[in-house]
């Protein structure tokens, strides 16, 4: 029996970043691809999880929403606080051409398996980023302050642990960010369907999929440029530090030469 949405139907597009990782293994289901994995949901949803932590819900009911993301939970690792969210909808016009127009709804001339894959790689991808961004964004927060410290008087009153974190902090949503997503990537259903390209690229321009990474990629270089100075700052800080011990003993041993000179004039 044919479970495919009918023509004319617009179905809502849900995509949620919910931790890390999601587990994809051993799942129990109707499995409609294996990579990644599209798993069947009631009568005419589909659910597709990806590996980096996002599930994008295609025709799913809130209710059928709710259960079924109570089923993976066991399934996400590194559970986010926040879900980054974003939603779109499909609509469906048997044998028309796919249609992606500026803050409207996905036209797709069918819902064959391929076309939902790659609209749901769109929106996973353009979701992880989102998660990335306001990371990114959290990080720059904390250290604008710090640079204007700097800038201004030329010194930082911060101590060795609050800069240590700041670096912590840097290199974890460098970490995090860097890779999590191949965003440059296609989906792999262009490789049985390279006829989809087209829809892909439109999808790709919608989203702004190119001009985010690269965005985030000059962000990330400023961070990883201010951690290495943090680093440098505190090396800096520890060297001073050495140079004074150093003089304060040469000076205490110079003292203490004087004095035993001293005495022993003294006792003669």
């Amino acid at each position: 029996m044919d479970k495919s949405p009918q023509p004319g139907r617009r179905l809502s597009v849900h995509a949620l970043h919910l931790g890390d990782r999601i587990n994809t293994v051993g799942y129990d289901g109707e499995i409609l691809s294996a990579v990644p994995l599209a798993v069947r949901n009631g009568q005419s949803g589909v659910a597709v999880l990806f590996r980096y932590g996002v599930a994008v819900l295609i025709g799913f009911t809130p209710e059928e929403e709710a259960a079924f993301l109570r089923k993976i939970s066991t399934r996400v690792v590194g559970r986010l606080g926040v879900a980054e969210e974003e939603n779109a909808f499909v609509e469906i016009a048997e044998g028309a051409e796919d249609q992606i127009s500026a803050g409207g709804p996905i036209g797709l001339g069918d819902m064959s398996l391929p076309r939902m894959l790659i609209v749901a790689d769109t929106l996973a991808k353009s979701v992880a980023l989102a998660s990335d961004e306001r990371d990114v964004t959290k990080v720059f927060g904390v250290i604008e302050p710090f640079a204007a410290e700097l800038a201004a008087h030329g010194r930082t009153r911060r101590n060795r642990t609050e800069i240590l974190k700041l670096v912590g902090n840097a290199l974890l949503v460098q970490h995090r960010v860097s890779g999590r997503v191949a965003v440059a990537e296609k989906p792999d259903a262009l490789w049985d369907r390279p006829d989809l390209e087209r829809l892909y690229a439109r999808l790709e321009d919608e989203y702004e999929l190119k001009e985010r990474v690269e965005t985030l990629d000059r962000k990330l270089t400023v961070i990883a440029d201010t951690a290495e100075t943090l680093a440098d700052i505190i090396d800096t800080r520890r060297s001073l530090r050495l140079e004074i011990i150093v003089v304060l003993l040469i000076a205490i041993e110079i003292a203490t030469s004087f004095y035993q000179i001293f005495i022993a004039r003294g006792t003669h």
